[in-house]
């Protein structure tokens, strides 16, 4: 479950084809990545960017919440979603530092940092042999300590985003898809 998530869009007006036609925002939850449609409480403002309480106890924007699919997101939300991706690994800075320095082997021959774009077997050589002497601590530490290495966030960003279109055999970042929920 996630607490909090992110809006990628937001319409006052709901959707065209909806017969209630009150105002919705589609939302990447902070935790896992979760995509949300809400219905947003009258009177509530709401804007793209914004960080929302979606957890069980009293919610101060949000009147109802359901899981989507990646197909589901408006037009303007998945071209967003990258923006707001970014700007959640960079919100949990700490935690994907961690995860660069933590990761292991998913088998024999692949390893987690294999699966982020961008990370070729000389990346990952560096990676393992930097952090072993010493652990990363963001992800400015990171480019100047491995060479040639590609802006780690947006290698996080591309990932995340491969895994909610489900395009991915493997997850690392967000929970794998399901049927829609009602919280």
């Amino acid at each position: 479950m996630e607490e909090y998530a992110w809006v990628v869009d937001f319409l006052p007006d709901g959707r065209a084809n909806d017969r209630l036609r009150e105002p919705i925002a589609q939302l990447v939850g902070e935790r896992n990545f979760t995509l949300f449609e809400a219905s947003i409480k009258q009177g509530a403002v709401v804007r793209f960017e914004d960080r929302l309480y979606v957890g069980k106890d009293q919610r101060e924007h949000v009147e109802k919440i359901r899981r989507v699919e990646f197909d589901e997101l408006t037009a303007a939300a998945r071209n967003e979603l990258n923006a707001i991706i970014k700007r959640i690994v960079l919100h949990r800075e700490k935690e994907f530092v961690e995860f660069f320095n933590k990761c292991g082997s998913i088998s024999i021959r692949l390893h987690q940092l294999d699966l982020l774009p961008g990370i070729g077997k000389k990346h990952l050589e560096e990676i393992l042999e930097k952090r072993e002497a010493k652990p990363f601590e963001s992800f400015k530490d990171m480019q100047e300590g491995v060479q040639l290495l590609p802006d780690p966030v947006n290698l996080l960003v591309m990932r995340i985003a491969e895994e909610l279109r489900g395009a991915s055999k493997h997850y690392l970042f967000v929970r794998l898809p399901m049927q829609r929920q009602q919280f």
